[in-house]
């Protein structure tokens, strides 16, 4: 019989108007919380609902005209959120002799979301702390370029309610991810070499090599994303076509993890998640490269592929045997 580890979730979504594009609302089973989102178009009926004029924190996301790869996004608490909204819905400049911005207008988001109590319970105190927590957290995984200014600290809570808002944020974090909103959500690690061994599914360490240019790079794949290792070797320019995982290569050149060596290849500064492995293969080669087959098992010298089909085997196996 399979086993997990991690105990599963119930989450209730609700298509407001019964479409995948409009409104929808979402909540945890035992949890006070209530989040809402929809696109800005849909601004004006978002806003009527009575759960928008409560205490609560929001966020607004649009895409990144200097960055494709990371939204932007504002973090914001208000004890009337509707009314933020509709600030944020101003344009950020006005015309006139002055030529000075509107107060609160925000031109780039096309998103929001927002997240109250179900029993009003959520304070100006709780948002405003919960407001700082989550700035902190965006800026710390780097998933989302954060427009906001300046980081503020706000911990001016007894300690009860500091454990409450704990608990609150990470339910905000397990949720946002479902609703497509990713920015929250922890990069995973590869297991430390300290822990127990790892059981069976665990992912293997892959490798992926081009002796010719002096490259290695090894790679895991935890929690449903391929993780090259810290230290890993990459090519030192981008030498495919253009489009593809280019501008991913340059960005995280941009950023510091694909960082020059001294001696050719480039070396990756720290862990490095991907959506799949042909995107890490792509980085690594400098090229397009289809990842199922490029990277190799260490320990079988499997490609990443092979390994994968046998899990499946493995799986389909195991319910034959659950039935029998």
């Amino acid at each position: 019989m399979t086993t997990t580890t991690n105990p599963g979730r119930s989450i209730r979504l609700f298509l407001v108007d019964g479409s995948p594009t409009g409104l929808l609302t979402a909540e945890i089973m035992n949890w006070t919380g209530h989040v809402l989102t929809g696109p800005r178009a849909k601004l004006g009926e978002l806003v009527r609902r009575p759960e928008v004029a409560r205490t609560g924190v929001y966020f607004l996301v649009g895409p990144d005209p200097d960055n494709n790869l990371r939204p932007l996004v504002y973090i914001g608490e208000s004890d009337d959120v509707s009314a933020r909204l509709k600030d944020h819905n101003r344009p950020e400049t006005v015309d006139g002799p002055e030529g000075k911005g509107s107060k609160g207008g925000k031109d780039f988001w096309e998103k929001v979301c927002l997240v109250t109590s179900k029993d009003q319970n959520l304070t100006k105190a709780h948002v405003k702390h919960l407001e700082s927590q989550l700035m902190r957290l965006a800026r710390t995984l780097g998933r989302c370029t954060l427009v906001n200014g300046t980081d503020h600290d706000y911990i001016n809570l007894p300690e009860a309610d500091l454990a409450d808002m704990a608990f609150f944020l990470e339910q905000i974090r397990t949720v946002l991810p479902v609703l497509g909103f990713d920015f929250l959500r922890d990069t995973a690690r590869p297991p430390a070499n300290s822990e127990p061994a790892q059981p069976p599914q665990e992912s293997p360490h892959f490798a992926l090599e081009l002796l010719k240019h002096g490259v290695r790079a090894e790679a895991q794949e935890v929690d449903g994303e391929f993780i090259v290792l810290k230290g890993s070797r990459a090519r030192e320019d981008w030498v495919g076509v253009d489009g593809g995982y280019q501008n991913l290569f340059r960005q995280m050149v941009e950023d510091g993890v694909l960082a020059p060596s001294g001696s050719g290849p480039r070396q990756f500064t720290s862990d490095c998640a991907f959506s799949s492995p042909s995107a890490a293969a792509a980085v690594v080669c400098g090229r397009s490269a289809n990842g199922r087959i490029t990277w190799i098992n260490t320990a079988t010298g499997q490609t990443y592929g092979a390994w994968q089909d046998q899990l499946v085997s493995s799986a389909n196996l195991e319910e034959e045997i659950d039935f029998a």
